[in-house]
C-alpha cells in the first residue's frame, strides 16, 4: 500500500491519503476540512429538497467535534471557548439550516428530528475535547461520562414542547421506534432494543421498556444498570492524568475499579460505593448480567476479515465486496 506523510492536527504519522467520498467515488484527497460541516449540510438540505414529497430518512453524522478540530471562517474565533466552541457553534448553525429547510418546504410538522451525540467527551485533548460536567470519566469508558449524552427530539404537534424525559434510553432504541412509526417490519432476528415512542411523546405513565442496560467495552461486560442502581464489575479503564491542549493529546493512567454499586438518582458522579450496604442488589444485578452475557455470546457472529489484494493508494481506492460473510478489498 502506498502511503504519504500527512499531518492532521493531533496526528503526525504515515497514513493513507484522506479521501472525500461521494457515494463510492473518491472525489478528492486530503480535502479542506474547514468546509466539512458546510458541505455536509449543503448535501443534507439538498436531499431534503429532493425528497420533500415522499417519506425519507436522513442521517447526518458530523466529523466535528472529533479531533482534529476544523471550523470555517464563518465561525472561526466567534466563541469564548476557543476553536472547540467555534465548532459547536457551527454545528448549531447546521441544525438550524436543516430545521429552516423543513419549515420552508412545509414539512416540519410531519418530520421527526433527533439530535444527539454518540458518546462522551475526549478529555485527553483538554480544550479540544469537551466536558462531561458532573459525570465521571469520558469516552472509551463505561462510566456515565462516556455514555450519557444530551438528546433533543422535535416533532411539532406530536411531541409536547418543553417536556423533559428522565428515563434512560439508547440510540439503539431508535430503529424499532422509527419502524413502528413508519409501519415497517423489524428484522426477524432478536433485537436488544425497544420502541420508546411512548417516552418521546410524553405519554402518561410511560416508563422505560427495558429491565436493564448493559455496558460493554468490546466483548467485556463492565457494568449493568437497572432502575436507580448501576453496578460496575471489576475492570480497568484509562483515567486522564494530564489533559492536553491545542490539539495535542495529554497523558492517561490505567486505573482499576472493583465490584462497586452506585445510586444513580443521588450520585450521578459514581463516587459513593454502596455495594456493602445493598448486597441483595449486587446479587440480583450480577445474576441478570450473567444471564444476558451468556445469551449474547451464544448469538455472537464471527467478525468479518479484510484482505488487501494488490496496491491501493491515491490512484486506486479499495472496492469492498462481501464473500461468504467476509469482506474482500479488491
Amino acid at each position: 500500500m502506498k502511503h504519504l506523510t500527512a499531518r492532521y492536527g493531533h496526528i503526525e504519522n504515515c497514513w493513507p491519503p484522506l479521501p472525500l467520498l461521494d457515494g463510492e467515488e473518491a472525489i478528492e484527497y486530503n480535502p479542506d476540512q474547514t468546509q466539512l460541516t458546510t458541505w455536509y449540510i449543503q448535501r443534507a438540505v439538498s436531499f431534503i429538497e429532493r425528497n420533500r414529497d415522499r417519506p425519507f430518512f436522513l442521517y447526518v453524522p458530523h466529523s466535528m467535534p472529533h479531533v482534529p478540530l476544523h471550523v470555517s471562517q464563518k465561525f472561526k474565533g466567534k466563541s469564548e471557548r476557543g476553536i472547540y466552541g467555534d465548532v459547536i457553534m457551527e454545528i448549531d448553525w447546521s441544525m438550524g439550516e436543516i430545521l429552516s429547510a423543513l419549515k420552508r418546504l412545509g414539512i416540519d410538522d410531519n418530520t421527526l428530528v433527533v439530535f444527539a451525540s454518540d458518546n462522551g467527551p475526549w478529555l485527553k485533548y483538554g480544550d479540544h475535547g469537551g466536558s462531561a460536567g458532573p459525570l465521571r470519566e469520558r469516552k472509551f469508558t463505561t462510566f456515565d461520562g462516556g455514555q450519557r449524552v444530551p438528546c433533543i427530539v422535535r416533532w411539532p404537534g406530536e411531541i409536547p414542547a418543553g417536556t423533559i424525559c428522565n428515563e434512560p434510553a439508547t440510540t439503539m432504541d431508535l430503529l424499532p421506534t422509527f419502524a413502528a412509526l413508519a409501519g415497517a417490519r423489524l428484522p426477524s432476528h432478536p433485537l436488544d432494543r425497544r420502541n420508546i415512542w411512548p417516552l418521546l411523546s410524553a405519554q402518561a405513565g410511560a416508563v422505560i421498556p427495558h429491565q436493564a442496560f448493559y455496558y460493554f467495552r468490546g466483548y467485556n461486560l463492565e457494568a449493568i444498570r437497572s432502575g436507580r442502581w448501576k453496578l460496575h464489575f471489576p475492570h480497568t479503564y484509562q483515567h486522564v492524568h494530564e489533559a492536553g491542549s491545542g490539539g495535542k493529546s495529554g497523558r492517561s493512567t490505567t486505573e482499576v475499579i472493583g465490584m462497586e454499586l452506585f445510586d444513580m438518582e443521588g450520585d450521578i458522579a459514581e463516587v459513593r460505593n454502596m455495594a456493602q450496604q445493598h448486597p441483595e442488589v449486587v446479587g440480583r444485578l450480577t445474576a441478570a448480567a450473567r444471564t444476558f452475557h451468556a445469551r449474547l455470546m451464544s448469538q455472537r457472529r464471527p467478525p468479518g476479515r479484510v484482505q488487501i489484494d494488490g496496491t491501493v493508494g491515491a490512484e486506486a481506492m479499495p472496492v469492498l465486496a462481501t464473500t461468504g460473510g467476509q469482506v474482500r478489498v479488491t
